[in-house]
Protein backbone atom coordinates (compact mmCIF):
# COMPACT_ATOMS: atom_id res chain seq x y z
CA UNK A 1 0.00 0.00 0.00
CA UNK A 2 1.25 3.42 -0.63
CA UNK A 3 1.33 6.30 1.57
CA UNK A 4 2.57 8.50 -0.91
CA UNK A 5 5.66 10.77 -0.47
CA UNK A 6 7.94 11.88 2.46
CA UNK A 7 9.68 15.39 1.99
CA UNK A 8 13.18 16.43 3.20
CA UNK A 9 14.01 19.52 1.75
CA UNK A 10 13.84 21.62 -1.20
CA UNK A 11 17.06 22.67 -3.89
CA UNK A 12 17.84 25.22 -6.69
CA UNK A 13 19.03 23.65 -9.56
CA UNK A 14 20.53 21.93 -10.97
CA UNK A 15 19.58 18.88 -9.04
CA UNK A 16 22.23 16.38 -7.53
CA UNK A 17 22.33 12.91 -9.66
CA UNK A 18 22.98 9.34 -8.65
CA UNK A 19 22.08 9.70 -4.82
CA UNK A 20 23.11 6.95 -2.85
CA UNK A 21 21.45 7.51 0.67
CA UNK A 22 18.42 5.98 2.71
CA UNK A 23 15.67 8.11 4.25
CA UNK A 24 13.35 7.38 6.97
CA UNK A 25 12.17 3.26 6.71
CA UNK A 26 15.26 2.71 4.90
CA UNK A 27 13.75 3.95 1.42
CA UNK A 28 16.30 5.46 -1.37
CA UNK A 29 16.07 9.59 -1.39
CA UNK A 30 14.98 10.88 -4.36
CA UNK A 31 14.89 13.64 -6.49
CA UNK A 32 11.58 14.82 -7.99
CA UNK A 33 11.84 18.01 -10.41
CA UNK A 34 9.08 20.36 -9.87
CA UNK A 35 8.68 24.27 -11.43
CA UNK A 36 11.90 25.78 -11.07
CA UNK A 37 13.41 23.73 -7.68
CA UNK A 38 14.01 19.86 -6.79
CA UNK A 39 12.26 18.03 -3.77
CA UNK A 40 14.26 15.65 -1.75
CA UNK A 41 11.64 13.01 -0.95
CA UNK A 42 11.57 9.47 -0.45
CA UNK A 43 8.60 6.51 -0.59
CA UNK A 44 6.67 6.96 2.40
CA UNK A 45 6.03 3.54 4.01
CA UNK A 46 3.62 4.96 7.09
CA UNK A 47 0.72 7.17 7.32
CA UNK A 48 2.09 9.39 10.07
CA UNK A 49 5.62 9.41 10.92
CA UNK A 50 6.22 9.49 14.95
CA UNK A 51 8.58 12.41 16.25
CA UNK A 52 11.10 9.33 17.62
CA UNK A 53 14.60 9.90 17.80
CA UNK A 54 15.91 7.53 14.69
CA UNK A 55 13.19 8.95 12.68
CA UNK A 56 14.58 12.67 13.44
CA UNK A 57 17.93 11.70 13.41
CA UNK A 58 17.18 9.59 9.86
CA UNK A 59 15.35 12.73 8.61
CA UNK A 60 18.31 14.90 9.67
CA UNK A 61 21.22 12.95 8.16
CA UNK A 62 19.48 13.17 4.85
CA UNK A 63 19.57 16.60 4.61
CA UNK A 64 23.16 16.65 6.51
CA UNK A 65 24.66 14.48 3.50
CA UNK A 66 23.45 16.42 0.53
CA UNK A 67 24.90 19.67 1.73
CA UNK A 68 27.95 17.63 2.46
CA UNK A 69 28.15 16.17 -1.01
CA UNK A 70 27.77 20.15 -2.47
CA UNK A 71 24.58 21.13 -2.22
CA UNK A 72 25.02 23.85 -0.03
CA UNK A 73 21.29 25.52 -1.09
CA UNK A 74 19.07 23.86 0.78
CA UNK A 75 16.18 24.76 2.94
CA UNK A 76 15.09 21.80 5.20
CA UNK A 77 11.21 20.98 5.81
CA UNK A 78 9.81 20.63 9.11
CA UNK A 79 9.97 16.60 10.20
CA UNK A 80 7.10 14.57 8.85
CA UNK A 81 5.57 16.25 6.05
CA UNK A 82 3.61 13.39 3.86
CA UNK A 83 1.95 14.23 0.55
CA UNK A 84 -0.24 11.74 -1.79
CA UNK A 85 0.77 13.36 -4.89
CA UNK A 86 3.26 15.50 -6.83
CA UNK A 87 0.35 17.82 -7.90
CA UNK A 88 -0.46 18.81 -4.29
CA UNK A 89 2.76 19.66 -4.09
CA UNK A 90 2.81 22.24 -6.85
CA UNK A 91 -0.65 23.76 -5.94
CA UNK A 92 -0.04 24.58 -2.44
CA UNK A 93 3.87 24.32 -1.55
CA UNK A 94 5.50 25.40 -4.77
CA UNK A 95 3.29 27.82 -6.70
CA UNK A 96 2.06 29.47 -3.29
CA UNK A 97 4.77 30.44 -2.40
CA UNK A 98 7.45 30.27 -5.11
CA UNK A 99 9.00 33.89 -4.34
CA UNK A 100 9.43 32.79 -0.73
CA UNK A 101 11.38 29.78 -1.67
CA UNK A 102 13.58 31.59 -3.79
CA UNK A 103 14.19 34.28 -1.45
CA UNK A 104 14.99 31.79 1.61
CA UNK A 105 17.17 29.48 -0.66
CA UNK A 106 19.23 32.92 -1.46
CA UNK A 107 19.52 33.90 1.76
CA UNK A 108 21.04 30.23 2.19
CA UNK A 109 23.25 30.15 -0.62
CA UNK A 110 26.95 29.21 0.50
CA UNK A 111 25.78 29.27 4.43
CA UNK A 112 25.40 26.58 6.76
CA UNK A 113 24.10 26.35 10.29
CA UNK A 114 26.10 25.98 13.66
CA UNK A 115 25.22 26.20 17.30
CA UNK A 116 26.85 26.65 20.66
CA UNK A 117 25.30 25.41 24.04
CA UNK A 118 26.68 26.83 27.19
CA UNK A 119 26.70 24.80 30.20
CA UNK A 120 27.96 25.42 33.99
CA UNK A 121 28.14 23.88 37.14
CA UNK A 122 25.15 25.85 39.37
CA UNK A 123 26.97 25.30 43.05
CA UNK A 124 30.62 26.44 41.92
CA UNK A 125 29.45 29.48 40.52
CA UNK A 126 27.15 29.86 43.80
CA UNK A 127 30.76 29.33 45.67
CA UNK A 128 32.25 31.56 43.05
CA UNK A 129 30.30 34.56 43.77
CA UNK A 130 30.09 34.06 47.59
CA UNK A 131 34.21 34.03 47.48
CA UNK A 132 34.09 37.17 45.55
CA UNK A 133 31.57 38.89 47.66
CA UNK A 134 32.78 37.88 51.68
CA UNK A 135 29.86 40.30 52.96
CA UNK A 136 27.32 38.31 50.97
CA UNK A 137 29.02 34.78 52.12
CA UNK A 138 28.62 35.70 56.18
CA UNK A 139 25.28 36.71 55.63
CA UNK A 140 24.35 33.81 53.86
CA UNK A 141 26.35 31.43 56.23
CA UNK A 142 23.63 33.07 59.04
CA UNK A 143 21.04 31.79 57.56
CA UNK A 144 22.58 28.13 59.63
CA UNK A 145 21.57 27.70 62.87
CA UNK A 146 20.63 31.27 63.67
CA UNK A 147 17.03 33.31 64.11
CA UNK A 148 16.43 35.41 61.16
CA UNK A 149 13.67 37.00 59.88
CA UNK A 150 12.04 36.25 56.51
CA UNK A 151 12.60 39.39 55.17
CA UNK A 152 15.96 39.23 55.56
CA UNK A 153 16.22 35.93 54.49
CA UNK A 154 14.12 36.80 51.08
CA UNK A 155 17.15 39.96 50.62
CA UNK A 156 19.61 37.69 51.36
CA UNK A 157 18.22 34.63 48.78
CA UNK A 158 17.17 37.55 45.85
CA UNK A 159 21.07 39.02 46.42
CA UNK A 160 22.24 36.13 45.51
CA UNK A 161 19.84 35.34 43.14
CA UNK A 162 20.48 39.00 41.40
CA UNK A 163 24.35 38.08 41.73
CA UNK A 164 24.18 34.85 39.40
CA UNK A 165 21.68 36.44 37.35
CA UNK A 166 24.56 39.05 36.34
CA UNK A 167 27.21 36.37 36.62
CA UNK A 168 25.62 34.48 33.61
CA UNK A 169 24.82 37.53 31.80
CA UNK A 170 28.69 38.62 32.03
CA UNK A 171 29.45 34.98 29.84
CA UNK A 172 26.59 35.03 27.68
CA UNK A 173 27.98 39.01 26.75
CA UNK A 174 31.28 38.14 26.11
CA UNK A 175 30.30 34.85 23.90
CA UNK A 176 27.82 37.16 22.07
CA UNK A 177 31.03 39.89 21.36
CA UNK A 178 33.02 37.15 20.32
CA UNK A 179 30.95 35.04 18.35
CA UNK A 180 27.96 37.11 16.45
CA UNK A 181 30.50 39.45 14.21
CA UNK A 182 31.31 36.27 12.28
CA UNK A 183 27.70 35.29 11.88
CA UNK A 184 25.00 36.60 9.20
CA UNK A 185 21.89 36.21 11.01
CA UNK A 186 22.19 34.58 15.36
CA UNK A 187 19.05 32.89 16.70
CA UNK A 188 18.91 32.28 20.69
CA UNK A 189 16.87 29.84 21.67
CA UNK A 190 15.60 28.93 25.13
CA UNK A 191 18.28 27.27 27.33
CA UNK A 192 16.96 23.30 27.51
CA UNK A 193 17.89 22.71 31.26
CA UNK A 194 19.05 24.48 34.67
CA UNK A 195 22.08 23.93 33.87
CA UNK A 196 22.12 25.34 30.55
CA UNK A 197 22.96 29.27 30.62
CA UNK A 198 22.99 29.78 26.46
CA UNK A 199 21.50 28.47 23.80
CA UNK A 200 21.90 29.72 20.61
CA UNK A 201 22.36 29.00 16.75
CA UNK A 202 24.56 31.20 14.32
CA UNK A 203 24.11 31.23 10.25
CA UNK A 204 27.88 31.49 9.00
CA UNK A 205 29.63 31.76 5.65
CA UNK A 206 30.34 27.69 4.58
CA UNK A 207 34.16 28.60 5.06
CA UNK A 208 33.53 30.93 8.19
CA UNK A 209 33.67 27.76 9.98
CA UNK A 210 37.16 27.24 11.07
CA UNK A 211 37.35 30.75 12.47
CA UNK A 212 34.70 30.21 14.06
CA UNK A 213 35.53 27.17 15.62
CA UNK A 214 38.34 28.42 16.78
CA UNK A 215 36.68 31.39 18.73
CA UNK A 216 34.68 29.01 20.32
CA UNK A 217 38.39 27.20 21.52
CA UNK A 218 39.44 30.32 22.35
CA UNK A 219 36.29 31.09 24.66
CA UNK A 220 37.06 27.40 26.16
CA UNK A 221 40.42 28.24 26.89
CA UNK A 222 39.60 31.25 28.33
CA UNK A 223 36.65 30.35 31.03
CA UNK A 224 39.15 27.11 31.57
CA UNK A 225 36.73 24.26 33.17
CA UNK A 226 34.57 26.62 34.82
CA UNK A 227 32.36 25.84 31.62
CA UNK A 228 30.99 23.10 29.50
CA UNK A 229 30.80 23.86 26.13
CA UNK A 230 28.77 22.30 23.77
CA UNK A 231 29.85 22.87 19.76
CA UNK A 232 27.94 21.39 16.57
CA UNK A 233 29.93 22.61 13.56
CA UNK A 234 27.22 21.95 10.93
CA UNK A 235 23.53 21.20 10.62
CA UNK A 236 21.02 21.77 8.26
CA UNK A 237 19.95 25.45 8.64
CA UNK A 238 16.51 24.63 10.90
CA UNK A 239 16.85 28.00 12.64
CA UNK A 240 16.99 30.07 9.86
CA UNK A 241 14.69 29.03 7.08
CA UNK A 242 12.68 26.32 8.45
CA UNK A 243 9.80 25.90 5.94
CA UNK A 244 6.98 25.25 8.40
CA UNK A 245 4.23 24.38 5.84
CA UNK A 246 1.74 21.37 5.86
CA UNK A 247 -0.83 20.25 2.62
CA UNK A 248 -3.84 18.65 2.91
CA UNK A 249 -2.85 15.82 0.61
Amino acid sequence: MSYGFYIYGILTLPAPENLNLQGLDRQPVQIKILDDFAVIYSEAQQERYLASRRNLLSHEKVLEEIMQGGDRYLLPVQFGLLVSSWETVSQQLIRPHQEELTQLLAKLSGCREVSVKVFWDTEAEIQGLLAEHPNLKTERDKLVGQPLSMERVIQIGQTIEQGMSDRKQGIIDVFKSTLNSIAIEVVENTPQMDTMIYNSAYLIPWEAELQFSEHVEALDRQFENRLRIRYNNFTAPYNFARLRLSTSN
